[in-house]
């Protein structure tokens, strides 16, 4: 207490200044229309400012949960785009439709062996099971290998054991995608009979016959065309839509009727003498 009254005792003169500048500069703009004018724009940009910070701070610390409520709503927009039929878009609520989509997140992301996979942040309790097709905003990223709970692992495009039918977008002509083990950026379409008509730059799509994943969904563009001398039939390099190496969200697809074709299909083919 001694040491605030020796303070204010000894700096007197210069608070009683202060006092009769404040005083003085109060008179000055409560009497002066443009002096209150200028006051007030000038706290206004002060306070605008503090506010604009504070809200760039709550914005960073909110970019998860408003990420994954950008990867929700994208799944709901796939799950619609999934089940359309033909050219037209029609709203299909998550229940209804044959796909259902799943948003999660690449968690771990192997590329540089020649058996690549992927582990997500989504499980069992999330409804992923095994064979399921993952694909990103850009394209086919691979399929479910193992699951957990909370965790599952995805064979990935760049996996030698990865196989998957695929198609050439403007002529339908099939072929099977796989790797090669050799560039992280491609994969080949073989087996893609010679009558086709292939061009570099042709888009390359999932076809009609897998169960796993929706016709139409991108994979990547024609890069190289070989011919296969063992089989005379077109081996194609494709540059792939998605960089394998850098990978965040992702969208697990589960086709509620594969099961049921498959039944069908086995019940069809009679079985081996």
């Amino acid at each position: 207490m001694q040491q605030i009254v020796n303070f204010l005792f000894k700096n007197s003169i210069t608070l009683l200044f202060l006092l009769l500048l404040g005083i003085s500069l109060s008179f000055t703009i409560q009497s002066h229309a443009y002096h209150r004018s200028r006051t007030i724009t000038s706290a206004n940009a002060v306070t605008g400012y503090v506010y604009e910070q504070i809200n760039k701070v709550e914005m960073y610390f909110s970019l998860s949960e408003e990420n994954q409520k950008l990867a929700s709503e994208n799944a709901l927009l796939k799950n619609m785009l999934f089940n359309k039929k033909d050219t037209v878009l029609a709203t299909v609520p998550p229940s209804l439709g044959i796909y259902k989509v799943i948003p999660g997140k690449v968690i771990a992301n192997s590329y540089s062996l020649q058996e690549n996979y992927l582990t997500i942040n989504k499980g069992t309790a999330d409804g992923v099971k095994e064979d399921m097709g993952v694909v990103s905003s850009l394209g086919v990223i691979g399929y479910i290998e193992k699951t957990s709970k909370g965790y599952a692992t995805i064979i990935s495009v760049l996996n030698k054991k990865f196989r998957l039918g695929a198609k050439i977008k403007k002529n339908n002509h099939f072929g099977t995608l796989t790797w090669n083990g050799k560039s992280t950026g491609f994969a080949q379409l073989v087996d893609v009979p010679r009558l086709a008509t292939v061009v570099k730059g042709d888009t390359i799509v999932t076809g009609a016959e897998s169960t796993i994943f929706p016709e139409n969904i991108p994979i990547g563009t024609i890069e190289k065309v070989y011919i296969d001398k063992k089989t005379n039939y077109y081996t194609l390099d494709i540059r792939l839509f998605n960089d394998m190496t850098s990978l965040g969200y992702i969208y697990i697809m589960e086709n509620k009727d594969r099961e049921e074709i498959q039944q069908l299909q086995q019940a069809t083919v009679p079985p081996n003498e």
